[in-house]
């Protein structure tokens, strides 16, 4: 018994971990909550680093599911970058991080925006909350990087 509520500790306390926290904001004295703030580098578009702002509640079962995603150019964006990016209308997941040991996650998922040049960064949540499913949008437009195509689509 001993060794099993080890185990479960050890998940929670590991559960929202990341190697890409860059910030974390105490919400007060008397919650365990935290705003946890993550970035994460495009692992394709290398010069499209996204943060992620979302609440953690230390030593729950389960996290709020509310995030927030801004993403901007921080590197050149090239023409050889976009060829290798999924197009299709359902895009590819670029991040994901365990939200709880429920199976919960956060994922960040690239679309590309052909017709306006343009690369959305969607951040959501897998598990509904509340009847909804949270979700977070940023973009980053091509225009004025080596990749901005002049051709029509």
């Amino acid at each position: 018994m001993k060794r099993l509520i080890a185990s479960v500790l050890m998940v929670l306390m590991t559960v929202g971990c990341s190697d890409s926290e860059v910030g974390d904001v105490s919400l007060g004295l008397f919650t365990l909550k935290d705003i946890k703030l993550d970035s994460m580098v495009d692992p394709v578009v290398t010069g499209v680093t996204c943060h992620v702002a979302s609440i953690e509640d230390n030593l729950s079962l389960a996290d709020p599911s509310d995030s927030s995603i801004a993403c901007r150019q921080t590197s050149e964006i090239t023409k050889a970058m976009i060829a290798q990016i999924d197009k299709s209308d359902s895009g590819e997941v670029v991040f994901k991080k365990s939200k709880s040991i429920f199976f919960k996650s956060m994922k960040v998922r690239r679309i590309f925006d052909a017709k306006n040049q343009t690369l959305m960064y969607v951040a959501y949540t897998t598990k509904e909350t509340s009847g909804s499913f949270k979700h977070s949008l940023s973009t980053v437009p091509l225009w004025g990087t080596q990749a901005y195509s002049t051709e029509k689509n």
